[in-house]
């Protein structure tokens, strides 16, 4: 029964036999109806579950049991679900019901809206026919307020057209001063009445009387200052004409402007003719008169006229104006009829007075925030750029005569550091800058900039390069005159055997003109960049791009250089002797390591000997002092390796002597900025590696050199791991250093290719320790090594070696 009542409840429902709800549907009813019962899962098994229920057969025995809870879970399951289809059933009434409410609602609601608007249209209908009257009198009193205005103005402007034809014959221009503005508003308002005849024939009698009016006080104008009328000048003249401009002030801007060009005239008359083409005061030289007749004519204007004009008409200004402008036309006549007068210093004269009164005006008259610049500025000095090529040329030939008698002095510092003439000389550049900002003119400063780049370039090459010391007679040409004269004496033998001593090197004093003329050179660099930006200044942004002094400075950069070369060249000459003799040295006989070698002592003699001069000579510039010492390393190095190549045979405990030797050396020039010096400072870093990297390439070469090679591949591998070093000569080197014969070189030589990189078989790499000495001087050295390491010393190859000096 009650299985049957069971599937009735289900039918009713009407499910499909296998419900199945999306995943999202599945999710939520996990979240609101959390469950760990498996019946509840969408992944059930049946067959799982009974095994899960009866795992093993004895478990059937309480099979009755597990069916009768399956059962009555069923009931309770079918309970559960007649339940919810009940409740839903009332649920669907009771919206059903709900609906019906809120249509009605809306249906009463609308009926309300509906009756609002009519009430409010009602209510605008009644504000309409209440203010209908009241917008009618708005009106009325509107219209009525124009005419009354409108009349009133228009009596206004008939009464002011009438006293002004009647003021205007009188000449009482005060009170027309008065009326008129007044009767010009008044017009304004009717501008919009124009076409009325009443209007139109007021307008014409207005503007009648303006023109009459300003007619004759121009013409009043004109009797007062005439000097033909012979009427005095009064106190009630001054006011008639100081009334008759306020007049002028009301009417068009053409009367007052052509008063104003008639009285600017009036008032200069005097002037153009003292100043005349034809008059003495006309020239240049009495250009001061010009200014002081403006002076006193502004002064006279100021005491007897200014009162007449507003003073927003500026007379003062347009005064000066015309002035300037009548002066620059004249000088510019005059000067253009005696062009071949004029001379430089009179034309800097009249250009600095001329500057000096536009300054003057441009403080007198200051311009307006619109305009930057005042419109004195170069009013009249313009007229003077034309001959400003007479101003270049002059300074040309007083530079050209500087640089001659720089020539032609001796290079001679005293106690200075450098030469007095480059102080000479930018002492030169900068009094023609200060002339040239006195005349006002970027032109002239132009021209002279191009002197100043002409005549340091002239400085660098011509004084300064000219004054370096030459470098005395070499050792490699002593080297040949001696390996001749030994020649003709048949003294080959001894000259072999105890060698070349003797070298010329700079005296103290020609280290010290190198140093101070390099100290010079520095001088003029730093200074003509600052030279550079005073004329980018000055100039702004005219013609800047064309004063670069780029070029001149990378000629003193030259000078500096070269300087700095021949220093280094002069301390290698000194140390060629001392390297001489460490080759000459039997390095296979020594049989014990003693102190360092007389040969490094001579090269630290030789240090102390230049290395304070040139210290102390070059405090000022301590930065080229340091690229002195690095550049001397760097050459030394690569000559002192060669030099240790050239040591051969050297048996173990010479190459350990050399190695003492070497690592002595090294010390020294690890200090060698210090040497002789009392204060304790630190060498540049850059300079300690450059000194490092290089001495310690020289003591690997005495490891490899030092290290046993019975055991080839050993050998091979300690010289690949200590000098990282693929090129063959080098190897071929240090072989012939260790007095190897030909047969014992080839083994290591084959082993030596094998281990090589393909490129360094191919010939790519080059190796650091390859060098080729670049002067003459140390090529004779090496021509004569060569001739003193070979086992014959015939005269036939002392003729050859003279062929190649």
């Amino acid at each position: 029964m009650d299985t049957e009542k069971d599937t009735s409840v289900l039918d009713d429902l009407n499910l499909p036999p296998d419900l199945n709800y999306p995943p999202e549907v599945e999710e939520v009813i996990k979240e609101l109806f959390p469950n760990d019962d498996p019946l509840d899962k969408r992944e059930f098994n049946v067959v799982d579950h009974i095994n899960m229920l009866f795992p093993t057969e004895q478990s059937l025995a309480n099979i009755d049991d597990v069916v009768s809870k399956i059962r009555m879970r069923l009931r309770r399951i079918d309970g559960d679900i007649r339940e919810v289809v009940r409740g839903q059933t009332n649920v669907g009434e009771e919206g059903s019901r709900c609906v019906n409410d809120a249509k009605e609602s809306i249906e009463q609601l609308a009926a309300q809206i509906l009756g609002i608007k009519e009430k409010a249209e009602q209510s605008e209908r009644m504000v309409k026919e209440i203010t209908r009257d009241i917008k009618t009198l708005d009106f009325a009193k509107r219209h009525l307020t124009t005419s009354i205005t409108t009349l009133n103005h228009l009596h206004l402007l008939v009464g002011s057209v009438e006293s002004l034809e009647n003021l205007a014959p009188k000449r009482q221009y005060g009170e027309v001063a008065n009326v008129l503005p007044a009767s010009q508003n008044v017009m304004q308002h009717f501008s919009s009445y124009a076409e009325v005849r009443h209007i139109k024939q007021l307008g014409e009698r207005l503007k009648s009387v303006e023109e009459t009016l300003g007619t004759r006080i121009i013409g009043d104008f004109h009797e007062v200052f005439s000097y033909q009328s012979g009427k005095s000048w009064s106190a009630s003249n001054s006011k008639q004409l100081a009334d008759g401009c306020l007049v002028l002030d009301s009417l068009s801007t053409r009367y007052r402007s052509e008063l104003l060009v008639w009285f600017v005239d009036n008032q200069l008359s005097e002037y153009r003719v003292l100043f005349a083409a034809n008059q003495d005061a006309a020239w240049l030289d009495k250009i001061d008169r010009r200014y002081a007749w403006l002076k006193r004519s502004l002064l006279d204007y100021e005491h007897k006229f200014s009162h007449l004009f507003p003073s927003g008409w500026d007379v003062s200004r347009t005064i000066c104006v015309a002035f300037c402008r009548a002066t620059r036309d004249q000088l510019s006549s005059i000067m253009a009829t005696r062009a071949a007068d004029i001379q430089v210093k009179l034309l800097l004269f009249a250009t600095q007075r001329t500057t000096n009164f536009e300054l003057l005006l441009s403080k007198r008259f200051p311009s307006d925030s619109n305009q930057p610049e005042s419109e004195f500025h170069g009013f009249i000095s313009s007229c003077f750029q034309p001959h400003m090529p007479v101003y270049v040329e002059y300074q040309n030939r007083n530079l050209s005569g500087m640089m001659e008698r720089f020539l032609s002095e001796s290079c001679d510092f005293g106690s200075e550091s450098v030469l007095p003439s480059c102080a000479d000389l930018f002492h030169a550049y900068k009094h023609c800058m200060v002339e040239c900002g006195q005349l006002g003119s970027p032109e002239p400063l132009l021209g002279v900039s191009r002197l100043f780049q002409r005549y340091l370039a002239e400085y660098a090459t011509r004084v300064l390069v000219p004054n370096l010391p030459k470098l005395p007679q070499s050792s490699g040409i002593n080297l040949a005159a001696i390996l001749k004269e030994s020649l003709k004496d048949g003294n080959v033998g001894a000259l072999l055997k105890e060698g070349v001593s003797g070298e010329s090197r700079y005296s103290r004093e020609e280290v010290r003109q190198v140093c101070g003329i390099l100290s010079t050179a520095e001088y003029c660099l730093e200074t003509s960049k600052q030279l550079e930006e005073k004329l980018g200044e000055k100039l702004r942004g005219r013609g800047r791009e064309s004063v670069s002094l780029a070029r001149e400075q990378d000629a003193f950069h030259g000078v500096v250089s070269q300087c700095i070369g021949l220093l280094v060249a002069d301390l290698e000459t000194g140390c060629e002797s001392a390297l001489l003799a460490m080759t000459r040295v039997d390095w296979r006989s020594v049989d014990s390591v003693g102190d360092q070698g007389v040969y490094v002592t001579n090269m630290v003699g030789q240090f102390k000997l230049s290395l304070p001069t040139i210290r102390d000579r070059l405090a000022s510039v301590r930065k080229y002092f340091t690229q002195f010492c690095v550049r001397f390393v760097n050459a030394f190095i690569p000559k002192f390796i060669n030099a240790l190549f050239r040591c051969k045979p050297v048996s173990t405990v010479g190459a350990e002597q050399l190695l003492l030797d070497t690592h002595s050396l090294k010390t020294v020039l690890l200090e060698l900025p210090q040497i002789g010096s009392q204060i304790g400072r630190k060498a540049p870093t850059s300079f300690t590696k450059i000194v490092i990297k290089g001495m310690s390439r020289a003591e690997m070469i005495l490891k490899v050199v030092m290290s046993p090679h019975d055991v080839a591949d050993g050998f091979v591998d300690n010289y690949v791991n200590l000098l990282d070093d693929f090129d063959v000569n080098n190897f071929q080197k240090i072989l012939d250093m260790k007095g190897l014969r030909r047969g014992e070189q080839s083994g290591l030589l084959e082993i030596f290719y094998a281990k090589m990189p393909s490129q360094s078989v191919a010939g790519a790499t080059r190796s650091p320790m390859h060098h080729s000495l670049p002067s003459s001087q140390s090529a004779a050295v090496q021509a004569f090594s060569a001739l003193v390491d070979k086992e014959s010393g015939t005269i036939k190859k002392l003729e050859n070696l003279l062929k190649k000096i």
